[in-house]
């Protein structure tokens, strides 16, 4: 279901531009279609045949996305196993300090080697409602005041329904441009079409390496875009919005943790108007990819911090509840087996982790 689906449904209620408007943003916010003011009560608002129409309407809404179960982590976090109308899952995370990360796909054509959504292949695309109703069911539980497009799936193979969401989340929705930030792995219809929209959002790439027969073989079926390249046109939008990059680097023991790399890290991203957020590896069933220490993941930030990176460590939330992105929806469907997971950390000596 797409944003005009939902504003067509409420034309053929009867509702006018004006009710259309008030309900949509009653939606976003979490409320009763049927919400009114503090000035104006709903019924005092909206027409008998808008009244009568609504609960039909809302009934359609709540079944985009709704709770399947939801996991609380001591960081704050809470991860939620969202079900779509027709049973399909999909991952939603509230973040600490009133964040919100949505999913854009079932599943992600990508395949980068470790994720495990990548794992499942894509099974279909969210349609900007389903997107959106992410954001509307997380406001019944909390605040939300930044939504970040790094749930399940690459935002630029659904780009037309994410930037529907990001338009109407950046107006009805109340969220400050800079607080949606959508995430890719550097397809060329990001850079043409996100400096074209009136709601511009912050931008995330998925670098992880210095090296493009690295990033080749870690995303298989990411664009063939050297990460110079690719720095570039982050550094042009980046300069254009006036609003720095987000760099993402999930850290592999022994991979891309070198010190070839970090030395490679330096020339490519120094001066660059961005940060860079390491993201230690989280394991995935039946790969052999480690997470590497808590000490070198400190020595790596400092180093790099210290020859002018702004760097930041980014553990995914949700750690301790093994949510890592894909991991609640592949238990669901039975492709983990947990209790093999953590034998596997426990013999490892290695904390749950999350990426």
């Amino acid at each position: 279901m797409r944003i005009q689906d939902f504003h067509q449904a409420l034309a053929d209620i009867g509702a006018r531009p004006c009710h259309i408007g008030r309900i949509t943003r009653a939606w976003l916010k979490g409320l009763p279609l049927d919400h009114g003011t503090l000035r104006q009560r709903g019924e005092h608002y909206f027409p008998r045949v808008v009244r009568e129409g609504l609960p039909q309407v809302s009934h359609t809404l709540d079944t985009l996305a709704r709770i399947h179960t939801q996991h609380a982590a001591a960081d704050g976090s809470l991860r939620l196993l969202v079900a779509l109308a027709d049973d399909q899952l999909v991952e939603s995370v509230l973040l600490p300090r009133d964040g919100l990360c949505v999913s854009s796909q079932v599943g992600c054509a990508v395949g980068c080697t470790f994720c495990m959504t990548g794992k499942s292949g894509l099974l279909r695309q969210l349609g900007s409602a389903e997107i959106v109703a992410q954001v509307a069911l997380a406001r019944r539980l909390r605040p939300v005041k930044k939504v970040v497009f790094m749930g399940m799936g690459e935002p630029a193979h659904n780009l037309d329904n994410v930037l529907e969401a990001i338009q109407l989340l950046g107006t009805d929705g109340n969220i400050g441009h800079k607080n949606l930030v959508f995430s890719t792995v550097g397809d060329a219809r990001v850079f043409q079409r996100l400096p074209t929209l009136a709601v511009r959002p912050a931008l995330a790439l998925s670098l992880h390496t210095t090296r493009a027969d690295l990033r080749a073989q870690l995303l298989p079926r990411a664009p063939r875009i050297t990460p110079e390249a690719l720095v570039a046109q982050g550094e042009a939008y980046a300069r254009l919005v006036d609003y720095p990059i987000q760099y993402q680097w999930t850290l592999l023991a022994g991979i891309n943790d070198t010190q070839e790399e970090l030395d490679a890290a330096v020339g490519l991203l120094k001066d660059r108007y961005g940060v860079l957020n390491l993201i230690p590896y989280n394991s995935v069933e039946g790969d052999s990819y480690r997470r590497p220490s808590s000490t070198r993941i400190e020595t790596i930030r400092r180093y790099l911090q210290s020859h002018g990176i702004l760097t930041k460590i980014r553990d995914s939330a949700g750690q301790e509840v093994e949510g890592g992105c894909g991991q609640l929806r592949a238990r669901a469907a039975g492709l983990i087996d947990h209790s093999r997971l953590l034998r596997r950390k426990a013999s490892a000596g290695a904390a749950p982790s999350a990426g």
